[in-house]
């Protein structure tokens, strides 16, 4: 009857539904009547796959053949306007319960939206009949603030739905609240299906192990900023976005308020379009920040964690990630700011400057939600450190930069073989280095006719010199801020003494000739 009743009525809605969708709701449907009627259900599907279309058409359809009244809970006030918005397109009158919604007509609606917050206050205040909900639906179900109000619903089939299964507290896994999980469509299937985008993504290794984890289990904004409003980060940014993303509306993420204005002041000098955006914006700021980003074109938006949930701009073409974190839902919701399909858009870029890419997998990488959901310590312990990430991570020459060193069959010096070499060989580990130098002058004179074109190659290799003295006071177990620093420098200076020194005999055994006068 209920496929029947939802195949009749669909056309009635307020947006039609695509094959996948109807298949969820029947899906949902089925365990609803096959269930007890406290029992808890976890939806998943990715972002951009219409999780608020899927439970709008099942508040429609549950209050067609059901007496009972229904609550959807959102964990922010904006989610609550999109979210009652949907809902009335549908067709179902609802009533938004914030701070200063009156509740003497609460019993002229069958369905309610709130947050989560004020209505645990107002059932505090015991203010709100509830005795005849008979479905509540959680948006966002991975957020733990929503567990405290399952005590008032103990007689309720609670409908969860998120796009990562994945509590946002290790310590209180899903698992724990709810029953059984059902899988929707996947990402890889949405982007086939020419539902979703298709991310492009562009990855630059960033050494984080300066960065804190915070008792939330992420890195601290305190630490983060330490090392995003740097200089050299802050250069590697815009190097980034004008490698891969100038001329696209682009969304940057930061973890700090910071952050983002360094990230605003060093876009504005640079001459783009820029705005920046965090949540001590008023309403009316963020509107029309908001609409400015929506109606011009290249547009640079900065921000801090706002836009995570509850926004979708389908005109986004480039996602970068100015930040590290160690949590799966918030790198997928970044990233799925993006995925919104346009007529002319299906794919979009994505440039990670925090090693998410090394830390969870590209996007949509077919992650075994069911099996993450039923054992959520098992994935996490599974996840590498940032040491760990570190070690494996080789320097590879922009494009740009490579072509300058097009003579050099190769550019690349591993620093820890050499490394275990010497230490093999009972030499200083000094030597390390010193035969980086000489690499390093061999590919410079390899692409120069003289001295003055070698030195100027120099320069221009900050990014490599900069990750193999990283990567040598790992090998030494020395990495004081200071002495890496001092070691930069001096690898500098050193790098331009041996090519000033010797840059006549190097030419002559590189190319069998003297170099021109």
């Amino acid at each position: 009857m209920l496929e029947e009743s939802i195949e009749l009525e669909e056309t009635k809605a307020g947006k039609d539904l695509y094959s996948y969708q109807k298949e969820a709701i029947n899906k949902i449907f089925k365990s609803f009547e096959e269930s007890p009627d406290d029992y808890h259900l976890l939806y998943q599907l990715p972002t951009g796959g219409g999780k608020t279309v899927i439970f709008s058409e099942i508040v429609r359809q549950y209050l067609k053949h059901h007496k009972s009244r229904v609550l959807v809970l959102t964990h922010r006030i904006e989610l609550c306007k999109q979210t009652s918005k949907m809902l009335t397109e549908f067709g179902v009158v609802n009533k938004v319960i914030n701070s200063k919604a009156k509740l003497d007509d609460q019993d002229d609606y069958s369905c309610f939206v709130a947050m989560v917050e004020t209505l645990n206050n107002r059932l505090n205040d015991n203010v709100l009949d509830i005795s005849d909900i008979g479905l509540v639906i959680i948006d966002e179900a991975h957020y733990n603030s929503f567990t405290k109000l399952f005590k008032f619903f103990n007689k309720s089939f609670i409908l969860g739905v998120t796009a990562t299964p994945l509590s946002s507290n290790i310590e209180l896994p899903m698992t724990d609240n709810y029953d059984e999980l059902i899988v929707g469509e996947s990402i890889e299937s949405l982007i086939e299906n020419k539902f979703l985008s298709k991310a492009e993504t562009f990855v630059y290794n960033v050494g984080l192990t300066s960065l804190v984890v915070g008792a939330n289990g992420d890195y601290t904004v305190k630490s983060s900023e330490d090392l995003y409003t740097d200089h050299d980060m802050l250069g590697k940014l815009v190097e980034a976005y004008e490698e891969h993303c100038k001329g696209k509306k682009t969304l940057i993420f930061n973890n700090g308020i910071n952050t983002s204005l360094y990230v605003y002041d060093i876009f504005r000098t640079a001459g783009y379009s820029v705005a920046h955006l965090d949540n001590t914006h008023s309403k009316k700021e963020r509107a029309a920040i908001l609409k400015w980003f929506k109606d011009t074109p290249n547009a640079i938006l900065t921000s801090v964690s706002i836009l995570t949930t509850g926004f979708d701009e389908p005109t986004v073409e480039s996602i970068i990630l100015n930040r590290a974190t160690k949590s799966l839902t918030l790198y997928y919701q970044m990233i799925g700011r993006g995925s919104r399909i346009l007529k002319d858009k299906n794919k979009f870029t994505v440039i990670d400057l925090g090693n998410n890419f090394h830390r969870f997998g590209p996007w949509g990488d077919g992650l075994d939600w069911q099996r993450i959901f039923k054992n959520p310590s098992y994935y996490l312990d599974g996840i590498l450190g940032d040491e760990e990430l570190e070690n494996n991570f080789r320097y590879e020459m922009p494009d740009e930069l490579r072509a300058e060193f097009s003579k050099s069959e190769e550019v690349f010096f591993d620093v820890n073989e050499t490394y275990v070499e010497s230490i093999r060989n009972g030499e200083s580990s000094k030597v390390v280095l010193e035969r980086s130098i000489e690499q390093h002058a061999k590919i410079c004179i390899e692409n120069s006719e003289d001295v003055y074109d070698a030195m100027d190659l120099a320069k221009k290799l900050g990014d490599d010199i900069d990750f193999r003295v990283h990567r040598y006071t790992k090998c030494i177990c020395k990495s004081t801020y200071n002495f890496v620093e001092w070691l930069k420098d001096d690898y500098r200076k050193k790098l331009r003494a041996h090519l000033r020194s010797n840059f006549d005999d190097l030419f002559l055994a590189i190319h069998g000739r003297p170099p021109e006068e």
